[in-house]
């Protein structure tokens, strides 16, 4: 077998051990067992949301189990393959078997990432909030640019993307957008994109062709689902409605419908301007809950969150990322140390290696210091 088919092999097995450790294959079968004996219980659905529950933690357990011996069979099945092959000198049986363990280990990385989306909120639809920061227009327009990419990463990725309000810009761009993303583990993907994003480029708004710096926030936290309780006291939060307009066109909205929702402890704000001011209320108050969830969610893994810098103001010194247009092409996380010279691929939309490199940091523990030293 030749060097580089082993060293797939190797790390096929090694997706495989991590794959195995994380829902922990051995307690498996009799954790079906009882998934099963519960789900004959004549009473079960007496206390729908309780059963519905019982028969997705049973359906994820399942698929895991199947998908992991699925592939352990694959490996299995090609590496006798290429034996029999070799022995026999037939080299096509032996190059479609090597063809089949290297889209195997595609897969097997593809898995290996998804289990590490086990948070409490992880498989939840997301909220995703951007905001233009310091330097004005050319922020405006960064924050439009930031938009673009993130419904391009979502829909490429089969997710359902529904614009919750917009505020435009004064001349170019959008002051602010919100999006709720719909699908399994949007969460858990985009968590890692929160945080303070800089772009370097000439201004297409700077008649001297200067070279510019600009900063937006993306902050990203969890939709609250049916299961999750939240108790927001209605003495503590100020209903404000207003008139809205978007930037023309199809986002023209000019009705008194657009709700502001006011959480006075905390000082979040949420806001929706559709063109409903019942759903627009609906809406608010979801996204109120997802950010005080995120709240509590900050809360419990404080140990971990401290490790990592603080989101901080849309300025110097708190990005999480640099996308440089100019005078060189580089777009770099800096938490993990990632880089790419593809600032166009990252501007529509590739950013899963950027995910899951952060995703991988965190569910190490390492601080930033840590990550970059050992990238």
């Amino acid at each position: 077998m030749r060097a580089e088919i082993q060293n797939k092999v190797a790390e096929i097995e090694k997706s495989l051990t991590l794959l195995a450790q994380r829902m922990d294959y051995e307690t498996a079968p009799h954790r079906l067992e009882e998934f099963n004996a519960m789900t004959e219980d004549p009473d079960l659905w007496n206390d729908p949301e309780k059963a519905q529950k019982l028969m997705r933690d049973r359906q994820i357990l399942m698929d895991k189990v199947a998908t992991y011996e699925s592939m352990k069979q694959e490996l299995s099945d090609n590496l006798e393959l290429i034996e029999l092959g070799e022995m026999e000198d037939d080299s096509e049986v032996v190059s479609d078997a090597e063809s089949a363990i290297v889209a195997l280990r595609d897969k097997a990385a593809q898995k290996e990432l998804e289990a590490l989306l086990d948070g409490e909120a992880d498989s939840n639809d997301t909220f995703l909030e951007i905001n233009a920061g310091a330097g004005g227009t050319e922020s405006c327009d960064w924050a439009a640019m930031l938009a673009r990419m993130y419904v391009r990463w979502a829909e490429a990725h089969g997710y359902k993307v529904e614009l919750q309000s917009e505020s435009a810009g004064d001349e170019a761009g959008i002051k602010s957008a919100a999006y709720k993303i719909s699908g399994h583990n949007a969460y858990g993907w985009l968590k890692s994109e929160s945080g303070v994003h800089r772009l370097v480029r000439i201004s297409p708004f700077d008649s001297a062709a200067k070279r510019h710096t600009s900063f937006c926030s993306v902050w990203v936290y969890p939709v609250v689902d049916d299961n999750i309780e939240i108790e927001v006291n209605p003495a503590e939060i100020r209903i404000d409605t207003y008139r809205s307009s978007g930037a023309g066109g199809q986002h023209v909205n000019t009705t008194d419908s657009a709700v502001r929702i006011t959480h006075m402890p905390t000082g979040i704000v949420v806001t929706s301007s559709q063109k409903s001011q019942h759903q627009n209320r609906d809406i608010a108050m979801k996204a109120l809950k997802s950010r005080l969830y995120q709240m509590e969610l900050d809360r419990r893994n404080a140990a971990i969150t401290e490790a990592h810098d603080a989101k901080g103001d849309a300025g110097w010194g708190n990005q999480i990322r640099s996308y440089v247009l100019q005078p060189y092409q580089m777009v770099k996380d800096l938490r993990t140390g990632v880089e790419t010279s593809d600032t166009k691929g990252v501007l529509d939309g590739d950013l899963d290696q950027f995910m899951a490199a952060t995703l991988a940091m965190n569910v190490s523990g390492k601080s930033r210091a840590e990550a970059q030293s050992a990238d």
